[in-house]
């Protein structure tokens, strides 16, 4: 999905002053943003830094997210600079008020992930040697698929450019550990077929794409 973009131009009226748009920039919300970097997920990470992010899903300026969270004004350009230094943040307009400019920061994006990459040697890895019919080998997928796909995922937007991704979510209920057996068996001699099928190592132009399916337990509410 391409992000939303959001555009704010005019001029417009609060607390009885007229507010004059003296520059404004087109702010690209992504639906979600990867964070990979060590640094940035560390910002985001700090809880009044992550209520600010979340009080910028529209522009909004340090005087007004002071009032919101009961902050001084100092201190709340304080945490928006960490921020918009780590790209959590970017600037959405500026108003003039006589001779004062103001600033309106929106979030980059309606909601982050931390990826594993920004642990780095420590990270889930797949790859490294963990039992492949435990949660633990589950986790260390859906770990690897954060990280690459958010690494494509800015190599793409960074050209412009679409990234071609398939994702497919039910769910299924078995009536008994054996159904589920069957079912986890005729399964994975489909996948096996399919991949047979369309699966070409010297197609020229061809490109591989990594498929994972994983099934778990639903969580029941005395689970969580």
């Amino acid at each position: 999905m391409y992000p939303r973009k959001v555009e704010y131009a005019g001029n417009s009226l609060e607390s009885g002053l007229t507010i004059k748009l003296v520059k404004h920039t087109i702010a690209f919300v992504l639906d979600i943003q990867v964070i990979d970097d060590p640094a940035a997920a560390t910002i985001a990470l700090e809880p009044m830094r992550s209520r600010l992010l979340s009080e910028l899903a529209a522009p909004a300026s340090a005087a007004t997210l002071a009032a919101r969270v009961g902050l001084a004004r100092q201190k709340v350009n304080y945490h928006l600079n960490a921020l918009e230094a780590h790209g959590l943040v970017r600037l959405a307009q500026e108003r003039k008020w006589g001779g004062l400019t103001e600033r309106l920061l929106v979030a980059t994006a309606a909601s982050y992930i931390v990826s594993s990459g920004a642990l780095g040697p420590v990270a889930a890895d797949p790859n490294r040697r963990i039992d492949r019919l435990s949660a633990s080998y589950l986790i260390a997928l859906g770990a690897r698929v954060v990280r690459e796909v958010g690494d494509l995922v800015r190599r793409a937007n960074e050209a412009g450019q679409r990234l071609a991704t398939l994702a497919v979510e039910t769910e299924v209920r078995f009536r008994s550990a054996a159904d589920r057996a069957a079912f986890s068996t005729e399964l994975t001699e489909a996948i096996t077929s399919l991949v047979s099928k369309y699966h070409d190592e010297s197609a020229p132009g061809g490109r591989a794409h990594r498929l994972v399916v994983v099934a778990h337990p639903v969580p029941q509410k005395s689970d969580s």
